[in-house]
């Protein structure tokens, strides 16, 4: 009994397998059924409904859990290494832009003639540029403008 029942549901079910219209009514309402109504058009829409699995050679093979879940974690390293990235050479670009001010900023200083302090590393004490360096501390700031501000 258990057998023939099988056997009938097997058969009813072989008949599930079929093709899906879109079907347009005279009053322009679009339905979409294996079976269009009389007085619809009907329009193929190419998709397949089908309770098997799909065939061998169609599209890639489903991937794992663990496979899904190791390919998330790539993709999440790869860009948290991108932002990373990006980040450095955001702050590298700020760096050489704020170089570039400084350096102007002191050589305006040194070709307006203002006067130009140092601080003397083994004594502490304030030690002014004398008028004589100026020429030589110009070039120098000008080699670092040129060097920072590219």
């Amino acid at each position: 009994m258990k057998a023939t029942i099988g056997l009938i549901m097997l058969l009813l079910s072989a008949g599930a397998y079929g093709q899906l219209f879109k079907c347009i009514g005279k009053d322009g309402r679009i339905e979409y059924a294996s079976q269009c109504p009389p007085g619809a058009r009907q329009e193929a829409t190419g998709i397949k409904s089908t309770l098997s699995s799909p065939a061998p050679n169609s599209a890639a093979p489903q991937k794992s859990l663990a496979e899904q879940d190791a390919e998330f974690r790539k993709r999440m390293t790869e860009r948290q290494e991108a932002q990373a990235k990006e980040a450095k050479k955001v702050a590298e670009a700020e760096q050489r832009r704020r170089a570039c001010d400084d350096a102007r900023a002191y050589l305006k200083n040194l070709q307006a003639g203002n006067r130009i302090v140092r601080v003397d590393p083994k004594t502490g004490e304030r030690i002014y540029l004398e008028d004589a360096q100026y020429s030589t501390e110009i070039a120098v700031a000008q080699r670092s403008v040129d060097t920072n501000c590219k």
